[in-house]
């Protein structure tokens, strides 16, 4: 493993997090793009009615439910930064498809569905991977650094990337306002494939069984109290998003009908908190302590979440835009909280495993909360539906509240210290092994 020496203050002068944080940083202005103008997609042009947007939420996030588990065994199993790579590309390729079928004039409600789920797919793989490649790149003492960073430039990207995203679905088509994502995906396989130090393959047991490698990485996280409570709190916290979050877009674009642009502002100034809570968040965990800021932010995110119902015409926009941008910054403060003390707390020869089990059972619940809400949405009225994702969400931060969590500043870590051996370059060369400030 790649270490670093305990007095270096920045990974700015780390040149392989470099690169990993520049491919990431526009890879997740795409992403965002994509999530405005898929639903927008759907609702102006194939004109989806509530039930099929909440079953496009489904398809976007069913793969955490469907291939979660085995990712996480399969990703161990493989050099994680060539996993990155080959999802990146495929990732590609998939929106790529969506504007040419548009084009020709043949696209229609099922191959959007197609291409978010396959979307999805490589989505899990990536993710799993780069969670689990991170500690190997920076080393764990660097870990709140570099996912602060790389949370940060999410939180950018969420500010600028829907209004160019809206931007885009006037000016062109939200068909064509997919080419962006696609080629996002491209810049970010050329600058991860630039990373030079590289993982040795694992070595796998001979009486290795894909079956209980699966079990062991669930039991890993179902075991511990810390890490249930988390998965508790993330997944019913994901599962009532989801819920309301393709019937605000139905209630934005449909029944308010505020044009791409200024759905796509009203996003960015939400995520303006997510920025804020980047820069904030590890001031936050030394004041208030790990634990109590992973319950404590969540809820406060709850309290507001009741504002997005409440969207209107005229000064009533700014109701959801507030709401959008205390939770965002929460969640934001939350999740690198959480995810840096899982990463700190797993073994190295887990962490796919792990971090597979915790996608499995966190965004597990989105392709069913997308799925109640459609349903919900056609049945009892989108707004409404909005409401009852809305009032649910004040409770999903009870099981870290009622857990150790609540009573622990320093979260413990339970990894092997030792050095991973690296693979030599392409040349044959031992690879200059990187601190922080740049020295060998």
């Amino acid at each position: 493993m790649v270490r670093h020496r305990a007095g270096a203050q920045s990974l700015i002068h780390h040149r392989d997090f470099v690169r990993l944080w520049c491919g990431d940083t526009v890879s997740q202005f795409g992403t965002q793009i994509t999530l405005l103008a898929a639903p927008l997609l759907a609702v102006t042009v194939l004109h989806a009615s509530p039930f099929q947007v909440g079953l496009l939420t489904t398809f976007e996030t069913l793969a955490f439910l469907v291939v979660g588990l085995p990712a996480g065994a399969w990703v161990d199993r493989m050099r994680r930064r060539n996993v990155m790579i080959v999802a990146d590309l495929c990732r590609g390729v998939a929106l790529g498809s969506v504007p040419v079928a548009a084009y020709l004039g043949v696209l229609t409600i099922g191959q959007l569905y197609v291409v978010v789920l396959v979307n999805g797919v490589f989505t899990v793989f990536f993710d799993v991977a780069y969670q689990s490649y991170l500690p190997f790149l920076v080393g764990r003492e660097h870990l709140v650094e570099g996912n602060a960073k790389l949370q940060a430039s999410q939180s950018v990207s969420m500010v600028a990337g829907p209004s160019i995203g809206g931007l885009l679905v006037q000016v062109l088509s939200p068909a064509t306002a997919l080419l962006a994502d696609a080629a996002s995906f491209l810049w970010s396989a050329l600058w991860v494939g630039l990373i030079r130090h590289r993982e040795v393959r694992p070595q796998r047991a001979p009486d290795a069984h894909l079956g209980r490698e699966i079990k062991e990485g669930v039991a890993f996280v179902v075991r511990d109290p810390l890490l249930r409570a988390i998965a508790a709190t993330t997944g019913s916290s994901n599962l009532f998003s989801a819920m309301s979050g393709a019937m605000m877009i139905v209630l934005l674009a449909r029944i308010l009908h505020l044009s791409a642009g200024l759905i796509g502002v009203l996003l960015s100034v939400g995520a303006v908190g997510g920025l804020l809570g980047a820069l904030l968040a590890r001031r936050i965990a030394d004041r208030y302590g790990q634990g109590q800021t992973i319950w404590k932010s969540v809820a406060v995110s709850g309290v507001f979440a009741l504002l997005f119902p409440l969207a209107g015409h005229g000064w009533l926009l700014v109701l959801p835009a507030v709401g959008f941008f205390v939770t965002f910054a929460g969640s934001t403060v939350y999740n690198i909280t959480q995810v840096s003390f899982r990463q700190g707390l797993c073994p190295d020869r887990l962490l796919g495993r792990m971090n597979a089990s915790m996608r499995f059972i966190v965004w597990g619940t989105m392709p069913v909360g997308g799925l109640i809400g459609g349903v919900l949405g056609s049945a009892i009225g989108v707004r409404e539906t909005v409401w009852v994702a809305s009032v649910a969400s004040l409770f999903v931060f009870l099981p870290a509240y009622l857990s150790p969590l609540r009573r622990m500043r320093e979260l413990p870590t339970g990894y092997d210290p030792e050095p991973e051996p690296t693979e030599p370059d392409s040349t044959g060369a031992e690879p200059e092994l990187e601190s922080v400030d740049g020295e060998v």
